[in-house]
């Protein structure tokens, strides 16, 4: 076998174990919600434990991509895909462990009653595991265009959050009772922007790997 054919081997891998990750974080973004929407502290630990598997994940994926480097003098497109890769799983790794710190909370907050309705959380948790799925496909499928359409993506994420944020202060101003609780959902509102902003990394590394361009000062 060439060791050209031992790199497309290794980088089907690399891109198997990609979408795994991807899927148990899309997961435990959707499950983490779940928990504290129904105060099930069964799912949120649960999703707690998850981000081990990611940060198991993310050592096998980066020993792949290793491994490849060291096949052949890679090309730059091969030293930009698997320097891609690379990146895209740290940004992938916080991102799981944004998902664990949402369940921590979430069994905090245990059963009391919430304070406010979660529907501004939830959308902003649907957007965010949809833009990880989506930079990870991108990455795979070569889709520029999609990696570009994360940032608009995100500006919904922010909207949400600056609405949830505008509420929380509202009902502390009228109830200092509801601080607490209140200072919880903003906490859980930052990790989901954060998501979203780690999603759009990945995006800029997919356009990296495509172009050789990045949006970044620094590689």
């Amino acid at each position: 076998m060439s060791i050209r054919a031992k790199y497309e081997i290794e980088l089907k891998n690399v891109f198997d174990n990609l979408v795994l990750m991807c899927r148990s974080i899309e997961l435990m973004i959707e499950n983490g919600i779940k928990a504290l929407v129904n105060h099930d502290m069964e799912l949120a630990k649960e999703v707690y434990e998850e981000d081990k598997f990611i940060n198991r994940m993310e050592r096998d994926i980066e020993q792949n991509c290793l491994k490849i480097l060291l096949m052949e003098h890679p090309v730059a497109s091969d030293f930009r895909e698997v320097s891609a890769a690379l990146k895209m799983i740290t940004d992938l790794e916080r991102i799981g462990d944004q998902a664990r710190d949402i369940a921590e909370i979430t069994i905090q907050i245990g059963d009391k009653e919430h304070i406010k309705q979660l529907e501004h959380i939830k959308q902003m948790a649907e957007y965010a595991a949809k833009m990880v799925k989506d930079g990870v496909l991108a990455y795979i499928n070569r889709d520029l265009a999609l990696a570009k359409s994360l940032d608009d993506t995100d500006d919904n994420v922010d909207n949400l959050f600056n609405t949830v944020m505008a509420d929380l202060v509202e009902l502390i101003k009228q109830n200092p009772d509801n601080a607490e609780q209140a200072i919880m959902f903003m906490m859980i509102a930052k990790y989901l922007e954060r998501i979203g902003d780690h999603a759009v990394n990945i995006g800029e590394w997919v356009e990296y790997a495509i172009t050789g361009q990045h949006q970044g000062d620094n590689f």
